[in-house]
């Protein structure tokens, strides 16, 4: 599959601009789903090493993620003098894509291909009275004390609203 897809972008700039247009709107709309932003945010974390792809230049730069903010994810690249925000699309969340930017890993690393993060948790990860952060329906970001454990999910008081979260959408608070 991998030479079809090069031959598909050699070909880009033949295509008309009504054709341009067009795979714009889809690209839009297949970045716009829902489940491509959970899975996506679902391996990010504050501090964590990226690589992202810079609307500049077009290439690969390295940041560290510093907030999550709806479909953009804030990075702090030590190039620029603040942090600024991209595209959740723009990040390469994939094992071996915050590799140097050679060698095979990178060269094999396909961001377009949503896969789960590498620990989810269970049951047997939290205790009644654990802090925990998770990512609410609206996506946003909450902050909740366990109250009971249930069989498939976590009750949690969460300024003063009671919430059931699944374990695998949990992570643990670590003050620092």
């Amino acid at each position: 599959m991998g030479p079809m897809r090069i031959k598909l972008i050699e070909e880009l700039p033949m295509a008309t601009s009504a054709e341009l247009y067009q795979l714009s709107w889809v690209i839009e709309q297949l970045l716009a789903d829902p489940r491509r932003l959970v899975q996506a945010r679902a391996q990010l974390h504050t501090g964590q090493q990226v690589q992202y792809l810079h609307w500049t230049d077009g290439k690969l730069h390295s940041g560290r993620v510093v907030g999550m903010h709806g479909d953009q994810v804030a990075i702090h690249d030590p190039a620029y003098s603040k942090p600024f925000k991209v595209h959740y699309g723009a990040i390469l969340t994939e094992p071996g894509a915050t590799s140097t930017g050679t060698g095979p890993a990178s060269a094999q690393a396909q961001p377009d291909k949503p896969r789960p993060p590498p620990e989810i948790a269970g049951r047997a990860d939290f205790r009644v009275g654990n802090r925990v952060s998770f990512t609410d329906t609206n996506l946003q970001h909450r902050v909740g004390l366990i109250v009971r454990i249930n069989q498939h999910t976590a009750t949690l008081d969460s300024d003063g609203q009671k919430w059931r979260v699944a374990f695998g959408l949990l992570r643990h608070l670590v003050d620092v």
